[in-house]
């Protein structure tokens, strides 16, 4: 019976890694989307891949990957996802769909696809509380509001390079799932976030549509609310 269980771990473990490597696929299926102009989809796909990534850690914890799946190496599996989900493909919408139009499309790609590449390999990137050190990478999420929002191309750049350069600077982005302080309103809050993608996606960004202020206002949140956690000190 012990040997049972032991293979039944073992074999929820493999299946984490799976579910984790469907991100490549849902990647794919964006690019193909993004490459067909159809940005509705491609976000469609981008944000169902947002939320398995935000299931599989937890499970991944739960079955314990490292000791009962080592063959796979399930972190190393995760940057490789979240570089096409989070920064590859929305940095290829961004440039495509002429947000950014000529030098500034060009600046801009350069900036997201540079500047991740070089925070993701960054063995300090994680802080102590399991929050990020310096903007996460999160294009997949700004993208996406900016195709919500469409503001005029120097406030995108603007933000985009103010972004490239905050990846670097000593503040504090949460993680929604694994940063205990505050966990019981981000991670509804993350939640909501999601939900308001999906549904700004999926009736194709109507300037018209609610689902906008939802996302401008858990944006705002996810964005700073780490920022607040260094200023405002933790009760002991």
């Amino acid at each position: 019976m012990r040997h049972q269980g032991r293979m039944d771990i073992r074999i929820k473990a493999l299946f984490v890694h799976l579910l984790t490597a469907t991100g490549a696929v849902l990647s794919m299926l964006a690019l193909l989307a993004a490459a067909d102009g159809q940005w509705s989809m491609m976000f469609l796909w981008l944000v169902v891949a947002f939320f398995v990534d935000g299931i599989d850690g937890p499970l991944a914890r739960r079955y314990d990957v490292k000791a009962n799946a080592p063959v796979y190496d399930g972190v190393l599996m995760d940057l490789i996802v979240d570089y096409l989900t989070y920064v590859f493909i929305p940095a290829f919408a961004l440039f495509k769909s002429g947000l950014l139009p000529g030098w500034t499309g060009w600046l801009a790609i350069i900036a997201i696809t540079y500047t991740s590449v070089v925070y993701f390999s960054d063995t300090r990137m994680k802080m102590k509380d399991n929050s990020f050190s310096g903007f996460p990478g999160c294009w997949n999420m700004l993208v996406l509001v900016l195709f919500a929002l469409k503001p005029g191309y120097w406030t995108s750049l603007i933000v985009v390079l103010a972004l490239a350069v905050a990846m670097f600077l000593p503040l504090k982005f949460i993680h929604p799932v694994r940063t205990q302080r505050w966990r019981g309103l981000s991670l509804p809050i993350a939640l909501l976030w999601t939900f308001f993608a999906g549904w700004a996606a999926w009736v194709d960004f109507d300037p018209a549509s609610w689902a906008h202020w939802g996302l401008v206002v858990t944006s705002f949140y996810l964005l700073f609310v780490g920022i607040a956690q260094q200023i405002i000190p933790e009760r002991a």
